[in-house]
């Protein structure tokens, strides 16, 4: 009894992080890193540099939210292009006053409108990260700090602690801070290579399971062989939102400012059955002899939020043979060798790269032309549809498989086959006598 207890306890305790694995993304991580660029009378001056090696999960507006703990009585002098919401009491501090005081301090980047020449590579972006299967070069954002009251080398320097992020909501967690060779940097030039003084990271990971209780988008399907559609299931996300939507015909859905988002980032839905903000919709439009053809369309119902560089995320065996996405980027995903079975589709930039809030401009699509593998296409058992489709980095909810839109009567269809071949038979015969 005791080892069975012992082994249930050992589950609960690994299920938070086992949730942080993601499949389709195994190495996806944030890394902050810290670089002690000089040292000071009383600390040190440090460039922290967060990473995002999230294959297609941003961190979105209003951004990301990063804290730690001090090892000891540290202090924050200064910071260039990101500042703590909260200063703390500095009372002791004579003349000169530090930036934050805080043993727990919380940073946040800073706006768009610094001005140029006080700006610092990757900043000011109102804490928008890019995911890296997206945009690489959007993906990293960074900030100076100078900290006082610290440690003046590497063996008197102590590692921050208790590092959290929120990009902006919960759901990743940060590991301790490990010291790692030192970064090496290039001049301008290109010929001559200098290092940090000191360095070290932080790993961040994401878990859907921390982050909500009831998953965040939801899943229908359709096709052309089929008249009925399979809707998203019954309260998919969650019904507690339920006493407080909003009816997409009423007067209150035309109201002035429902659209302006809250602090909280607290939601305010269309009234639907399932009660997500996102529903993903996966038509199957069209068959051809070498090719078929999916509609996809991807609705918000979330009055008081905008997505900003959106990501879908499908699994399906013939996304290895995608011919064109005519309204979409489209990039392959293949995070086991030789599975290439995942793909990530994003807005055009300037296009429907921004996914409106609920209304009449509340959604965007696209339709993709894939090749037919004959060898193992086919209509039946749902093999038309996705088996996981992601939105901004969150698994959606599928409708169960019995619910499947299915192929008609296949007696039917072998009739009407033999019917066609009968009359086509008679007419070749007429023709040649």
């Amino acid at each position: 009894m005791k080892s069975i207890c012992g082994l249930v306890v050992l589950f609960f305790v690994m299920l938070p992080h086992a949730a942080a694995y993601d499949p389709l993304d195994p190495t996806g991580n944030i890394t902050i890193k810290w670089d002690v660029v000089s040292w000071t009378a009383d600390g040190y001056v440090a460039s922290v540099t967060m990473s995002n090696f999230q294959m297609y999960r941003s961190i979105v507006s209003p951004g990301w939210t990063l804290g730690w703990q001090w090892a000891k009585k540290e202090v924050i002098w200064s910071m260039v292009v990101a500042q703590t919401t909260e200063q703390g009491d500095c009372s002791k501090f004579k003349g000169n006053v530090p930036h934050c005081c805080l043993r727990k301090p919380v940073v946040v980047d800073l706006l768009p409108g610094v001005p140029y020449n006080q700006q610092f590579s990757n900043c000011c972006k109102a804490g928008v990260v890019s995911a890296w299967g997206q945009d690489p070069s959007s993906s990293v954002s960074a900030f100076q700090v100078s900290v006082g009251v610290a440690g003046t080398s590497n063996k008197t320097v102590k590692l921050p602690m208790n590092f959290t992020l929120l990009g902006p909501g919960l759901g990743y967690t940060c590991g301790p801070a490990k010291v790692v060779p030192s970064t090496v940097y290039l001049t301008a030039d290109h010929r001559r290579k200098t290092q940090a003084l000191m360095t070290w990271n932080v790993t961040c990971t994401y878990s859907q399971f921390l982050a909500a209780k009831n998953p965040k988008c939801c899943v229908s399907f359709s096709s052309f062989y089929n008249q009925s559609i399979t809707p998203c299931p019954k309260c998919a996300c969650g019904c507690q939102n339920k006493n407080n939507c909003v009816v997409s015909d009423s007067k209150q859905a035309h109201k002035k400012g429902i659209n302006t988002p809250r602090k909280d980032n607290a939601p305010l839905l269309q009234c639907t059955h399932h009660m997500c903000p996102i529903r993903v919709h996966w038509h199957v439009k069209l068959n051809y002899k070498d090719y078929w053809r999916v509609k996809i369309a991807v609705t918000n119902f979330n009055y008081r939020m905008n997505y900003t560089q959106w990501t879908l995320v499908a699994q399906h065996p013939n996304l290895n043979a995608v011919t064109q996405v005519f309204s979409f980027d489209y990039k392959p995903l293949v995070p086991y060798e030789a599975i290439n079975d995942t793909g990530m589709f994003y807005g055009m930039k300037f296009y429907n790269d921004l996914l409106m809030e609920a209304g009449p401009q509340g959604n965007v699509q696209s339709e993709v032309l894939l090749r037919k593998n004959k060898d193992t296409f086919t209509f039946k058992h749902g093999w038309a549809f996705p088996r996981k489709v992601y939105f901004n980095g969150d698994e959606c909810l599928l409708p169960p498989p019995d619910a499947y839109p299915f192929l008609p009567n296949s007696a039917k269809v072998n009739s009407i086959t033999i019917s066609t071949m009968v009359v086509s038979a008679l007419l070749f015969l007429f023709i040649i006598s």
